[in-house]
């Protein structure tokens, strides 16, 4: 019998969907090692210049007007715009998986974006066909833009995204809350001091890290001028993602700190480094925080994006794993109250009480009893 073909299709705005794209593929070469598993970035130049210009647009409207991002948001958060919205894109983007089909012609397709998702969804209702469809969301709350038909499994991330789709009327056998997928990596991960050990830092200082997501945004210049007010020596671990510009700003700002500073670029060292640090300063990426959460590290979360990483705050702040540092607020101030007392302990304990480690595994598991494999 020939070898089951698994589509995955994710896309490269930020990290956070390709790394649960990582994560499923990870676990599905596991379970299924004889099956050829395929992922294609639905947003790359290699896959489609008109789906990469859309990209380019949307990180510039990030990076110049985010409150317009808001709108757009907001507009699509009813049923109606997020109807509309659904659909422009699916019409746009289905020329491309008209190509995909035909070129891998998958047994499944597994999409841990909107786009994809809901490409698929009308590439299905065209055609009349049964082609397994699995849709992983990657956030902490629901937005109408995942929300499509002929999907023959969901997975979201907690029980109240499950009962707010079973109120839409989807029907509660193909709703699946098991978290948001991550890499098994975190399970096998060293303890705190081995790590330190591991990547050559004391055991002496209060250690936190550093985050912008894998565009490296999230302000890390103010972090760090507001860090240099605390006269309690810290080491400081920056991660600058692809922003090379970053890596070397916060390079030449070590020189003066009274802080130990390292810097990576684009890394795959992260949960070495979440785990290893004693706070998580970063913009609350969903994956991000799941991540945190499986390793019990406390976070200060900062400008969210609007929209989803807001909610992303919201739900970590609202279960005591995190601190949401309004603007206004001051930085330094709020980590030094965070360093006081029992607080880094309790945060620390309630981000294992979130923490959904074994995701992937289980997500993988029900796609492929779903799909017959």
């Amino acid at each position: 019998m020939a070898a089951k073909k698994i589509l995955i299709l994710t896309a490269s705005i930020g990290s956070g969907h390709i790394k649960a794209a990582e994560a499923v593929a990870e676990e599905l070469t596991r379970l299924l090692p004889q099956a050829e598993i395929i992922t294609v970035d639905f947003m790359a130049r290699t896959t489609s210049l008109w789906h990469w210009l859309t990209k380019k647009i949307y990180l510039e409207m990030l990076n110049f007007v985010p409150n317009l991002y808001d709108v757009f948001y907001k507009l699509s958060s009813n049923e109606a715009g997020g109807n509309c919205g659904k659909n422009i894109f699916a019409l746009f983007m289905l020329p491309v998986f008209n190509r995909l089909q035909a070129r891998y012609q998958p047994d499944c397709v597994i999409c841990t974006h909107p786009f994809p998702a809901g490409t698929v969804s009308l590439w299905k209702e065209r055609h009349h066909s049964s082609l397994p469809l699995a849709v992983v969301m990657t956030d902490y709350s629901l937005h109408p833009m995942w929300l499509c038909s002929g999907v023959d499994s969901y997975f979201m991330a907690t029980e109240d995204m499950r009962q707010g789709m079973i109120e839409q009327g989807f029907a509660a056998d193909k709703l699946y809350a098991e978290g948001i997928p991550i890499s098994a990596e975190v399970q096998n991960l060293p303890a705190k001091e081995e790590l330190r050990k591991m990547l050559g830092i004391g055991q002496d200082k209060r250690v936190i890290l550093l985050m912008g997501g894998g565009l490296g945004l999230g302000g890390i210049e103010h972090t760090l001028q507001e860090l240099e007010k605390i006269s309690q020596p810290l080491v400081l671990l920056v991660v600058a993602g692809r922003n090379e510009q970053l890596r070397q700003q916060v390079e030449d700002f070590a020189i003066g700190s009274h802080h130990v500073i390292r810097t990576w670029g684009y890394t795959d060292e992260v949960k070495k480094l979440m785990g290893a640090s004693d706070l998580l300063i970063t913009k609350p990426g969903a994956l991000t925080i799941s991540e945190a959460f499986a390793l019990g590290t406390p976070m200060l979360l900062h400008d969210p994006i609007p929209g989803p990483e807001t909610e992303n705050a919201v739900y970590a702040t609202r279960h005591g794993a995190a601190v949401w540092l309004h603007p206004g607020e001051k930085l330094a101030a709020a980590v030094e109250e965070i360093f006081q007392g029992e607080s880094l302990k309790r945060m620390h304990e309630q981000a294992l009480n979130r923490a959904r480690p074994l995701a992937s595994r289980k997500i993988v598991k029900i796609i492929l009893s779903s799909a017959g494999f």
